[in-house]
């Protein structure tokens, strides 16, 4: 999964749009929290912020999405792809016009070993330790320069 932020900038005399940052990360990272906190923060200095996490769970394809993550529903793993990308779909306000590229991608490097040992792990059908492994592996191949590598330990905190 990945959790996504967009960050106005709007008063202070930045560009207006803001600012696009992703955080990626294996399940049970900390990608949600970091987040959370990190539009906290964005609001405490008085800047807007806006928390966007895929897939959108409130929507009915993302319901059907979450149903099938939590293994309520059972979908074929080809399957499942048509409503992960409708999901998509949804957020994009203007397609038109392309897709936003992330001003910054971060990525939260734990061990999947370590996130198994997080709350609430193996609650979603994908959260299970050999394909946190195989992801793991996945994602050192997909980084480029745009991502910033951070030690869970060492990223927002507090």
């Amino acid at each position: 999964m990945e959790t996504n932020l967009s960050c106005s900038t709007e008063g202070n005399n930045m560009a207006a749009r803001g600012a696009l940052v992703i955080l990626e990360g294996l399940d049970r990272s900390g990608k949600s929290s970091q987040c959370r906190r990190l539009v906290s923060y964005l609001e405490g200095q008085g800047l807007s912020a806006e928390l966007w996490r895929f897939p959108d769970r409130t929507t009915d394809v993302g319901q059907m999405i979450s149903a099938y993550l939590t293994n309520a529903s059972q979908l074929d793993d080809h399957t499942i792809h048509l409503p992960f990308s409708a999901n998509h779909i949804e957020w994009c306000k203007a397609p038109e016009i392309g897709l936003l590229a992330p001003d910054l991608v971060a990525y939260l490097d734990i061990s999947p070993d370590k996130a198994a040992e997080r709350g609430g792990y193996g609650d979603e059908r994908y959260e299970k330790l050999e394909f946190q492994k195989k992801v793991a592996e996945h994602y050192k191949v997909l980084h480029d320069a745009s991502w910033k590598g951070k030690s869970l330990s060492s990223l927002w905190l507090t």
